[in-house]
């Protein structure tokens, strides 16, 4: 009898590492503090190229997988670079280049930014996700597979109606800078 494959409803547990077309790693299962990949499949916890390449796989199999932009974290949109006031951002003082935004619209979304650039005046945010744009090259070997429990399965789904990896950004929120309500440090990215 054949092992179990990847197929909707299979917790997966993956080891990965992610390169950029230049072959310089961006994270990986085995680098410092990296994790190995959890997820339910069938729910778009992953970029949607990934979980498609995945699906039939089996335990202990090994896989390269490329993922244009536009099945991974989407093309990078310039309407989503604004340029802010600097005394319109927390600790106008202290902000700088790589601290990572959270705008809050008049309906409430939360829309993550990064400051990419910072002058004696302004603040450019941007809210692209760092790899929009990017080619990704995913190396993947299956680690394990086995049946989600109703509980996995049920909070994949809520996952996947709340956002899910590969969602496009709330572009009327992030491009509404004049009527954010809230602008707050979310954390310093790290590098």
């Amino acid at each position: 009898m054949p092992g179990k494959t990847i197929q909707p409803n299979a917790r997966v547990v993956l080891d990965y590492t992610l390169r950029d077309d230049k072959g310089d790693v961006l994270d990986a299962s085995d680098g410092e503090g990296g994790e190995p990949i959890v997820y339910v499949h069938g729910y778009g916890m992953l970029v949607p190229g990934l979980e498609v390449a995945l699906a039939g796989l089996a335990q202990g199999d090994e896989r390269e997988v490329v993922v244009p932009a536009a099945e991974g974290f989407g093309d990078r949109d310039e309407e989503l670079v604004l340029e802010i006031d600097r005394s319109d951002v927390p600790n106008p003082k202290t902000v700088r280049a790589g601290d990572e935004l959270v705008a809050e619209s008049p309906d409430g979304d939360e829309v993550p930014m990064r400051v990419v650039e910072v002058t004696e005046e302004s603040v450019v945010l941007d809210a692209n996700h760092p790899l929009a744009g990017m080619t990704l090259h995913y190396a993947v070997k299956v680690r394990e597979i086995a049946d989600a429990s109703e509980s996995e399965v049920a909070e994949a789904a809520a996952a996947f109606e709340e956002a899910g990896y590969g969602a496009e950004p709330d572009r009327a929120a992030a491009q509404a800078s004049a009527d954010l309500v809230q602008l707050k440090t979310k954390k310093p990215l790290q590098n």
